[in-house]
């Protein structure tokens, strides 16, 4: 296990954040950019990925690359996720720094701040460490009585989307809307609609997930150009180790789209006409700029069959779920065919009537996550909790 937790640390530790997911560490990259031009005396730590180093945050362990989801996946996984939090919770109790900001990824990050709160190292429980949570785990989809836990180990919660902050009006937490990141005025959105540009598939973060879904998409794309055979593909990675994942199912299942199917970075720039998506992060990226397309998603069956009987909403991708209606389609489990993927993908390229009004929905999201109504942004946030550290 390549670490770096035994490594020196130079002076008193302002801040520890702990990201387990791409988009998590992307989005913290983002607060650590600007909290170090507000403050470049600042002393960040990092459990997170390449974003965050990148950034300017010291990275301790790249935990981004080890992101899995759904029950039976951290089971398989149990062994290293011990010792991961094991190595962390020594670390925190060595160094001491003066607040832990956790993002999203509640599973580990919940269990985290309650071992904080229990060896009284928080604040809450009488220690000098302020816990601090940024995106927060979707307690409105399932798993809602996690706001107690939560109010009892965290000072305060940032949150992205407006209608959370209602999520925990019955408990006495601090929360505040920092404003969406992708609707930020100094985030760029690279993902663009252009009726004359690609087929853009999204196939998800996390190992075990895209080695499920992308060959679906893939087999979709195929079927798509035995009617429309011009069509060329563009996919979007986040880091190396998943560009080597996505390129050997490509090149070993799929020999005859090699050179009709493409590779960028995530943070890079891509003209698309239509989308077929899992329910990812990214995915929000399609709906703000009104790229018409599909939601698809298939877990490990137990896994999906564990989701049904607990999560309570009509809706996995993230747009539906904002605006309560269907501006996607969405194909789960055993209803994502290849045959319905690439009828859904024809439509999204051939019917203006449906893309208008997906245009329209797009005009919707932006007004929802705008940050008008924030009091701080996320930046500011941090500086302000930090604040109360250093007075007292």
């Amino acid at each position: 296990m390549h670490s770096a937790f035994n490594a020196p640390v130079e002076g008193s530790v302002d801040l520890l954040i702990i990201a387990g997911e791409h988009s998590g560490d992307e989005h913290a990259a983002a607060m650590v950019r600007n909290l170090r031009a507000a403050n470049p005396s600042l002393n960040i730590y990092a459990i997170g990925g390449g974003e965050l180093k990148a950034a300017g945050a010291k990275l301790l362990f790249d935990l981004t690359e080890a992101s899995v989801v759904g029950f039976f996946e951290v089971l398989k996984h149990y062994g290293f996720f011990k010792r991961i939090f094991s190595e962390t919770l020594n670390w925190i109790r060595e160094h001491k720094p003066k607040a832990v900001c956790f993002v999203d990824y509640p599973g580990f990050n919940l269990r985290l701040a309650k071992a904080l709160y229990e060896e009284k190292l928080a604040h809450k429980a009488g220690g000098a460490i302020r816990l601090l949570y940024y995106i927060s785990p979707q307690i409105w989809a399932w798993k809602a009585k996690r706001r107690f836990a939560m109010a009892k180990y965290l000072d305060s919660l940032a949150v992205i989307f407006p209608f959370e902050v209602a999520c925990y009006k019955d408990t006495d937490l601090d929360v505040q809307f920092v404003g969406h990141p992708f609707i930020d005025k100094h985030f760029h959105n690279n993902i663009l609609y252009d009726k004359n540009g690609r087929v853009l598939l999204l196939p998800g973060s996390r190992k075990a997930a895209v080695k499920r879904i992308f060959p679906l998409m893939l087999d979709a794309f195929l079927r798509l150009k035995r009617t429309m055979p011009d069509e060329k593909a563009v996919v979007l990675y986040p880091t190396p180790f998943l560009h080597n994942i996505l390129k050997d199912i490509l090149e070993t299942d799929f020999p005859t789209l090699v050179d009709q199917v493409s590779f960028l970075r995530s943070d890079e720039m891509v003209t698309a006409k239509a989308v077929l998506m899992s329910s990812g992060t990214i995915s929000l990226q399609c709906s703000i700029e009104g790229v018409p397309g599909v939601v698809v998603y298939k877990a490990n069956l137990f896994t999906y069959l564990l989701g049904r009987m607990l999560i309570k909403i009509p809706y996995l991708g993230i747009a539906n779920i904002l605006l309560n209606k269907g501006m996607y389609p969405e194909y789960i489990q055993g209803k994502a065919t290849t045959k319905a993927l690439s009828t859904e993908l024809e439509k999204a390229i051939k019917d203006a009537k449906n893309n208008l009004r997906v245009k329209g929905l797009s005009d919707q999201i932006k007004e929802l996550l705008a940050c008008k109504k924030a009091k701080f942004s996320v930046h500011q946030w941090v500086l302000d909790q930090l604040n109360k550290v250093f007075i007292g």
